[in-house]
């Protein structure tokens, strides 16, 4: 198979939004110093060091090695991943916060290994509808094997419970299922047993259902479960055209909750405007279109699944987040690629990258 250099396009897509990403989050983390709940040295260290350097060289290596190593060992990833996991429902190990056990504590540094899970599921996933891609429209094949996958996946993360990441899973689950040949009505079945699951988990989990019913009507608890959507929008609202500059946003300063977690889209806008956020979201839009292009001229099914997969999770994961500071969709807690803090997560987006890069060395000429 001749290897040709990576997808230029792409790759300058990933480092544009890295860079910006990484402006946007120094900005925002400036808010963290007015709060003395947060140490803002050990924010900046782990999204720097462990994110932004670790991944990088990540990224790099990955993108070396060639990319059938992960099909051959995709059992093993996945179960790895899924006890990784798993490990943080042990007492001493795992991490709680929020009435959530969503992480590990090593002590020097804390991980949130549901990210290792979502490309481990991705991975295996992909190998098992390429290994069957001629029978991946029939029940015992295809939608049963998907189901088993997703099921195993998302009951660990219900268990935290994490229902963000469980969206963005099935979102990206649905997407390689249907890009292997798999039929609709099976998608269709899969979408309602997904709303079924979000509809059990809103009356069990008084949380989700204040989620949702604050998405119906911010304005009545203005001060209560609607304060994060009111201030964001006052956020976005006040950057204007063009924005109050960098490091000058206001609302980051004790005042909008998680500037530099799932709200620093609104301290984006705030700080560079409408044209900013606009450009943020091409950006992403970008990062969409020539990844699904690679996957196209990918060399083999595999391969092709796999670049599905990652783009179709990082772009998902991206709108709903957005979609959740402007209003039109339920707060959901989930963070914006690239961009909001989290070492883990801009380590694993970094490494999913470099992933879809090494695919388009081996991608099919024009």
């Amino acid at each position: 198979m001749r290897r040709i250099k990576v997808d230029i396009p792409f790759l300058v897509s990933v480092c544009i939004l890295v860079i910006a990403g990484y402006i946007i989050f120094t900005s925002a983390s400036f808010g963290l110093l007015s709060n003395q709940t947060v140490k803002y040295n050990n924010v900046a260290f782990n999204q720097t060091v462990f994110g932004l350097l670790l991944g990088t060289i990540a990224c790099l290596v990955v993108t070396q090695i060639n990319y059938k190593v992960l099909r051959k060992y995709s059992l093993f990833i996945f179960a790895f991943s899924a006890i990784a996991t798993l490990l943080v429902f042990v007492p001493g190990l795992g991490l709680k916060h929020g009435g959530a056990n969503r992480w590990i504590d090593l002590g020097f540094l804390t991980i949130q290994p549901s990210e290792f899970l979502k490309i481990g599921f991705i991975i295996f996933l992909s190998a098992w509808m390429a290994r069957f891609k001629e029978k991946t429209s029939s029940f015992v094949y295809g939608y049963l094997p998907f189901l088993i996958i997703l099921g195993v996946s998302s009951g660990i993360l219900l268990l935290q419970p994490d229902m963000d990441t469980f969206f963005v899973l099935a979102i990206s689950g649905f997407a390689i299922f249907l890009s292997a040949g798999g039929k609709w009505r099976y998608i269709f079945l899969s979408i309602f047993i997904v709303l079924a699951i979000l509809a059990i988990a809103a009356y069990t989990k008084p949380y989700i259902m204040t989620r949702i019913n604050t998405f119906i009507n911010p304005s009545s608890n203005a001060l209560g479960s609607g304060y994060q959507i009111q201030q964001s929008l006052i956020s976005i609202g006040s950057g204007g055209v063009f924005g109050r500059g960098f490091g000058q946003s206001i609302q980051k300063f004790n005042v909008l909750p998680e500037p530099i977690g799932d709200s620093i889209f609104a301290v984006a806008c705030e700080e560079f405007g409408f044209i900013g956020g606009v450009t943020l979201i091409i950006l992403f839009i970008i990062f969409a279109f020539r990844g699904l292009k690679i996957a196209t001229r990918s060399p083999d099914v595999f391969g092709g699944l796999v670049v599905v997969g990652i783009v179709i999770m990082i772009v998902a994961q991206a709108f709903v987040n957005i979609a959740a500071m402007v209003g039109v969709f339920p707060l959901s807690g989930i963070t914006l690629p690239f961009v909001s803090h989290g070492g883990t997560a801009l380590f694993m987006t970094l490494l999913e990258a470099g992933i879809v890069l090494n695919i388009s060395r081996y991608q099919k000429p024009r």
